[in-house]
């Protein structure tokens, strides 16, 4: 059996010094029938570890309702296979620009602020989730035969908190479970991010996109002693809705890497191939300054992150630039990168032919409707990605006065006696046009991505500080909600009619004959928000406010004939048809 530890300067494999070299690759951000490619990539690229993430959000999605948490485990044999070894970084807290840093909507609406600490609550949802999930991660560690070396304990809890009884409980908890790999933290270079988020006597990283040796100089302040590691090189970044695209430059992200390896540490390259936050999974930042405290933006659905490997996974520039300067690394040379994935043979138009309102799709696949004091939050309608339906009655008779959705969280589609009267934000929360009485209100509000890093993570969603027509409260509220997981059952039991005139919000419907199916791209040219489905797999979001102009379609999506496509547009359309186009 192999013995992989930490020693006094560098990491050992039974007794022998190694540096590990790895790259980030979320399992559930890639088809699984892609995940041998992809880490036949990695190989090539000349890494010799993987680094996933575990969304908690995703596999216990209600409490005690556990979804495919196997999908981990999976993933680790495909990494042994592929001939990497692997690094688990399990949270319960992952940032990682996904939905509520992957905590359950459940856990934050519950607790707030207690989550992340020594809440006792906090800690029993915990304990209970990494019971369920660290037997997949236990079994395949390297002395059992598998690929895990390492185990990381939270997330750069340092950025966040200071807790060191939470964190000595997790340590204990992975322990207890049976971890015996080496356990790490990760942090920002800086001295209050190492002393909030380190546990005393346990190796420590850090996370950085330049300036290797400054990072170091910090790390060796608080850690004379032990392997030094990156375990977050941003070699790219994400972009935000209404954002610019962001790219950064092949040879500058190669000669950071080059000193990062010149100091004699590790790292992992994050991301090394960043995939795509299919399903609405995407979360959101709030980046306004050092407390992370200003106006909301929400991530896009691809997680290209400008990584060595595409979205598509293509290798780019950056990919052989890295190349280069890690096969000075190796024993050999380094093998070659395996075919690219097979393409769509040629782009086809999909006529949608059918539609049904919103109000159909809520009725069938909603929430039931209940009537409250003030508006209920999505975690109070256990809505954790999607939308909700608030219906207030305006009394009368009374003059117009302005109404707003005060506390906001993220945008409304409004309707004043079945009109549409406009669109409100968190930064414009206040209907331009006054509303007089008697009037009946509609608001359709949709959460953009929660919070995934900084003191505003885990907040509400939904109109959470009440409704209001001038000063006044309005009372009563009608609430209902649509959850995106309501779709994986099908939408069969949804009545569809003719397609509007007026591309009226809905459910568009249609099909797709595919001659050479394979990897392909959606294009959505007049549509404005909404999400997209092929045969029951979610595409992710789609917003004309760019700068993603289209959605990733993994070839194993498609099949040769008949494919069902759904477009929910939850604001306007002008035109019955998006087109299934070359990658």
């Amino acid at each position: 059996m192999s013995d992989f530890t930490v020693g006094e300067t560098d990491f050992l494999l039974d007794g022998r010094p190694v540096r590990l070299l790895s790259g980030a690759l979320h399992y559930f951000r890639v088809h699984e029938e892609q995940w041998g490619h992809r880490l036949a990539l990695l190989r090539a690229m000349g890494l010799n570890s993987v680094e996933t993430y575990v969304p908690w959000n995703l596999h216990e999605p209600h409490p005690g309702a556990f979804r495919d948490v196997g999908a981990l485990g999976r993933f680790l044999d495909a990494a042994r296979e592929a001939g990497l070894w692997a690094i688990v970084r399990p949270g319960p807290y992952i940032c990682a620009e996904w939905e509520n840093g992957g905590l359950p909507h459940w856990v934050t609406g519950e607790l707030g602020a207690r989550a992340r600490t020594r809440d006792e609550r906090f800690l029993g949802y915990v304990d209970r989730w990494f019971r369920r999930l660290l037997p997949e991660v236990t079994s395949r560690q390297l002395d059992r035969g598998g690929p895990v070396i390492m185990v990381q304990v939270e997330n750069e809890y340092g950025s966040y908190g200071s807790d060191a009884a939470y964190l000595a409980h997790l340590t204990d908890l992975l322990r207890a479970e049976g971890v015996t790999v080496p356990l790490v933290t990760s942090d920002g270079p800086e001295d209050h991010m190492l002393t909030g988020g380190s546990v005393p006597g346990m190796l420590a990283t850090v996370n950085f996109g330049s300036h290797a040796r400054v990072a170091f100089e910090t790390l060796r302040r608080h850690q004379p002693r032990g392997p030094l590691m990156c375990m977050e090189f941003w070699c790219g970044w994400f972009d935000h809705w209404g954002g610019e695209h962001v790219v950064r430059d092949a040879e500058d992200a190669a000669a950071a890497l080059r000193e990062i390896l010149e100091c004699g540490a590790s790292v992992n390259v994050y991301m090394a191939h960043g995939g795509t936050n299919f399903a609405g999974w995407a979360g959101a930042n709030r980046p306004g300054g050092e407390l992370h405290e200003g106006p909301l933006e929400a991530d896009v659905t691809s997680y290209d992150y400008d990584a060595p490997i595409d979205e598509y996974g293509r290798p780019t520039e950056k990919f052989w630039r890295f190349r280069e300067v890690l096969a000075g690394y190796h024993d050999g040379p380094l093998p070659e990168p395996p075919s690219a994935p097979v393409p769509l043979a040629s782009p086809t138009d999909v006529e949608l032919t059918a539609w049904a309102s919103l109000a159909d799709v809520l009725e069938t696949l909603g929430t039931p409707e209940r009537v409250h004091p003030v508006p209920p939050t999505f975690e109070e309608l256990d809505i954790a990605r999607g939308l909700v339906r608030y219906e207030a009655d305006v009394p009368g008779p009374r003059q117009p006065y302005p109404l707003t959705a005060r506390g906001l969280r993220d945008l409304a589609v409004v309707y004043v006696d079945g009109e549409r009267a406009g669109v409100l934000t968190e930064e414009e929360p206040q209907l331009k046009k006054p509303v007089a009485g008697p009037a009946h209100v509609e608001l359709w509000v949709e959460s953009l991505g929660r919070v995934n890093y900084g003191p505003r993570s885990g907040e509400p969603k939904g109109i959470t500080g009440g409704l209001l027509h001038e000063r006044q409260f309005l009372h009563g509220v009608r609430a209902r909600g649509l959850d995106l997981d309501a779709f994986e059952g099908g939408v069969g039991e949804v009545t569809f009619g003719p397609l509007p005139e007026d591309g009226a919000p809905g459910l568009y419907r249609g099909t797709v004959t595919v001659r050479g199916a394979g990897d392909a791209r959606v294009e959505l040219p007049g549509w404005t928000r909404g999400f997209v489905w092929i045969n029951g797999f979610n595409l992710g979001r789609y917003w004309s406010t760019g700068p993603q102009e289209s959605l990733y379609v993994p070839g194993p999506v498609l099949k040769e004939g008949e494919n069902e496509v759904w477009v929910l547009e939850l604001q306007e359309s002008n035109q019955p048809t998006v087109r299934l186009a070359l990658r």
